[in-house]
Parts: structure tokens; C-alpha cells; sequence
């Protein structure tokens, strides 16, 4: 009785030996496994969390190579115009000393200030003596309850020089106007390809370029009747002489300027509407 027991009982020990060795033969691979499964949960949360950068060198390529060209050219110059138009529209009252510095110290390109008074009579200006002098009197426009007045552009002996200017107001009276000028042909010093740029003033039938190098056919650019193709679109393709222009009609003030560039594809057909949408600008 006692060897059967016995017997049983060693029987019981190998079982038991047998289960916990099979056991840890099945425990080895479920660890393993659930070591496997934690750390891709680790790298998944890790990516989530802080991805690795990546760069996406197509998601804005151009699919018009004249639109792509014409924008490199005047996307920097226009920034720089509209910067000093948001500077110099943002002071409605009459500007101090210290403002007037400010605005220069930001904007060196810039050559003057003006202040003026109610009847034109210049109160102060910034610097005192101007390189170039009126060649005319400069008239400035204003429509009721507009932020700007009429930009003007006068030719001198020494080159263009253009004045905008922005009224002054005392509660709800108007005083007088600050007037903010430049040579507009600084702004090619802003555009990476300068003597690939045009800038046609279409009121005046003026054409401004870099040094005096100038495309063949774009002086005819000027004889264009810009007031009517601008009641149609802002932006589009021509046919000058041998040529064909990109252009875009932007503001400087109130008032619309024409970039231009020989297109880089004449032969380039658009699938859809021609737009170029920098700085909030699209179409109209």
C-alpha cells in the first residue's frame, strides 16, 4: 500500500514537472510577443507625439511655368510695398517727429515724408531739402470716407518719383495729409532677377525698369488700353511685337500698377483660370 502510494505520488510530481515544463515552453513565446507588440506601440505613440520632419519639395510646384516666373519676380517687391502701405495707412492722425523717424529707420528705400495742412501748405517734411523737387504741384484726390487718397506719380527731370498719402484727422475733422514717397525703381533692388521685372504705369503710359536695359517690344506695353482689359480680369498673358508678357495688376495706394515679365513658355497652354493669389490677392 505504502509503495502504491508512494508510487502515486511520484507519478503526481512528473505530471506536475511535465506541466510547469510545458508551461514555460508556451510562456516563452506569448513574452516574447507582448515585447514585440509594447515597443511598436512605443514607436507608434513616439511618431505621433514627434514625428520625424519630412518635406513635401512638390506640394507647391507651379503646373504654369510664365505664372511661376512672374511670381518669383514681384512677390518680394510687393511685400515690401504693402509692408510701407500698412506702416503709413495705420496713422490717421497727425504724425510726430518720432513717428516719422520710425518710419524711415524701417523703411531706409524710403526718401520722404511730407506733413501737410487742410489747404496743401506743407507744416513740416523729413528730410528738410529733397533730392529731386516737384516738377508741378502735386494734386492729391480723396473719396468720402476713404482710408487713402489718390497715389501720385510725378516725372521729374531726376527720374519718377511716386507720393502716396494718407489723411489726418482730429476727432472726426480732417486737417491736412502725411504723404510718404519713393523712386519706384528702388523696388527692383527687392527682386532677385531685377532686369527680368516691368512695372508699367498705365495713367501715365510710363514704363519703369532697372538701369536702362530694357526688354525689345515691352515700351510698346505702355500703348495698351489697360482701363479696358482691367474691367475683364487682373491678370493675364499678351502679345507685344515678337513677344509674349505675363503680367498682374496690383495696388501701390489706391491706385493699379502692372507687373510684367516676358512669359517663360509662350507656347504654354492653361488648363483652368489664371490666377495668382499672393498676399490675399486672387481675382476679382
Amino acid at each position: 500500500m505504502r509503495t502504491a502510494t508512494r508510487l502515486l505520488a511520484l507519478g503526481l510530481a512528473l505530471v506536475l514537472l511535465a506541466t510547469m515544463l510545458t508551461g514555460c515552453g508556451a510562456l516563452g513565446p506569448s513574452w516574447t510577443s507582448s515585447k514585440n507588440y509594447a515597443r511598436t506601440k512605443i514607436t507608434d505613440t513616439r511618431d505621433m507625439i514627434n514625428p520625424e520632419p519630412t518635406i513635401d519639395v512638390n506640394r507647391f510646384k507651379w503646373e504654369n511655368p510664365n505664372q511661376e516666373k512672374l511670381s518669383l519676380l514681384f512677390s518680394p517687391v510687393d511685400a515690401k510695398v504693402m509692408a510701407l502701405m500698412r506702416f503709413a495707412s495705420s496713422q490717421d492722425f497727425r504724425p510726430n517727429e518720432q513717428w516719422m523717424d520710425a518710419l524711415l529707420l524701417r523703411f531706409p528705400w524710403v526718401d520722404g515724408v511730407i506733413v501737410a495742412d487742410a489747404s496743401g501748405t506743407i507744416l513740416t517734411r523729413k528730410p528738410p531739402v529733397p533730392l529731386k523737387r516737384f516738377s508741378e504741384p502735386l494734386v492729391f484726390e480723396s473719396v468720402w470716407r476713404d482710408t487713402l487718397v489718390k497715389t501720385v506719380v510725378d516725372y521729374t527731370p531726376l527720374g519718377p518719383q511716386l507720393y502716396f498719402g494718407t489723411p489726418n484727422f482730429e476727432t472726426t475733422e480732417f486737417v491736412g495729409l502725411h504723404v510718404v514717397s519713393f523712386d519706384p525703381r528702388v523696388l527692383f533692388t527687392f527682386c532677385p532677377r531685377p532686369e527680368e521685372l516691368i512695372i508699367v504705369d498705365p495713367r501715365a503710359k510710363k514704363l519703369w525698369t532697372t538701369g536702362t536695359m530694357v526688354y525689345p517690344d515691352a515700351e510698346k506695353l505702355t500703348e495698351l488700353p489697360w482701363d479696358e482689359m482691367l474691367k475683364e480680369k487682373v491678370n493675364g498673358y499678351v502679345d507685344v511685337g515678337e513677344r509674349q508678357f505675363t503680367w498682374l495688376a496690383r495696388y501701390i495706394g489706391p491706385d493699379r500698377f502692372i507687373y510684367a515679365t516676358e512669359s517663360a513658355n509662350a507656347s504654354f497652354k492653361d488648363k483652368g483660370v489664371n490666377l495668382l493669389p499672393f498676399f490675399g490677392f486672387g481675382g476679382e
